[in-house]
């Protein structure tokens, strides 16, 4: 048995029933639906989730509650585990890593803490490359050094279809949502380690695709210039609901990028309450696994 248990969210895009596959464990993230709370992965789809939005109901997000994720940390410690590394989400998207951190000196260098700056897909990588140091007999405070001197060597461009979900969490104003749906702008985020900031602002989903595209391209040209290819890895996310348009932007980004097995994975029920339906986006990250 691994000494070292390795925890994470589902803002990851790792579900709980694919973390088990993956000898991990995931978090599951509150989704808020006018009163009620439901938990990705649990009693909450993306199906159910997109429904409620063409119900326009009240949705918002929050951290996994400190009960419960204290509760898996004393479950695992208590399971045999000697060790346990935490990688939620992003300390600038969410207060969850600044929480997780100041409970787990509780813990008595049990439970560590890593901040990788990172979410969604770009996440997932850095959890792979921690599961992968563990099995290697690492202590989860060398892999959160490794993860942590890494952790800005990632990027995502996040293209939405609607400024609804940002005006309704304050970061549109109504006359910006207004111009945007008359003149059919799709804005791009870009996040490199701390929030979602405007890249771009393109007429029509056709171009914020292939702004993307041309986006990654300048970063292979520029930040990860003297990376070697076999250290990055490049993949596709979405809130799309039809999965074969789903994989047609995944195989559209492989067609620009053929010297890269390009993966897919669906936006997590919660960033999806940010983004809408119709987001697309893309990570590039280097990773630290053979």
């Amino acid at each position: 048995m691994n000494h070292t248990a390795i925890v994470t969210d589902t803002n990851s895009g790792i579900t709980p029933a694919e973390s088990e596959q993956l000898g991990i464990f995931a978090m599951p993230m509150p989704v808020l639906a006018d009163t009620q709370t439901y938990y990705e992965g649990k009693d909450m789809t993306h199906e159910k989730l997109y429904a409620f939005m063409r119900e326009d109901r009240d949705l918002s997000t929050s951290q996994p509650s400190v009960g419960d994720v204290m509760a898996l940390w004393d479950k695992l410690l208590a399971g045999g585990y000697q060790e346990i590394l935490y990688i939620p989400m992003s300390s600038g998207l969410s207060g969850s890593c600044a929480t997780a951190t100041g409970f787990a000196a509780e813990y008595e260098g049990k439970v560590q803490v890593a901040d990788v700056h990172r979410i969604s897909v770009t996440l997932r990588d850095a959890v792979l490359d921690a599961k992968y140091f563990a099995d290697q007999g690492f202590t989860a405070l060398q892999i959160k050094e490794k993860l942590e001197e890494n952790a800005m060597h990632s990027v995502v461009y996040l293209g939405v279809d609607t400024l609804k979900y940002f005006k309704k969490n304050g970061r549109a104003t109504a006359a910006a949502v207004a111009v945007a749906t008359v003149l059919n702008l799709k804005p791009i985020l870009i996040t490199e380690g701390g929030k979602f900031d405007t890249f771009a602002k393109v007429r029509g989903i056709k171009a914020c695709k292939e702004r993307i595209i041309d986006a990654l391209k300048k970063e292979f040209e520029t930040r990860f210039k003297d990376v070697p290819h076999s250290e990055l890895r490049l993949a596709t996310a979405s809130t799309l609901e039809n999965p074969e348009e789903a994989e047609n932007w995944r195989q559209q980004v492989q067609a620009a990028f053929p010297e890269f097995d390009v993966t897919y994975d669906p936006l997590s029920c919660s960033i999806a309450c940010h983004t809408g339906i119709g987001a697309v986006g893309a990570g590039l990250s280097r990773v630290q696994r053979a």
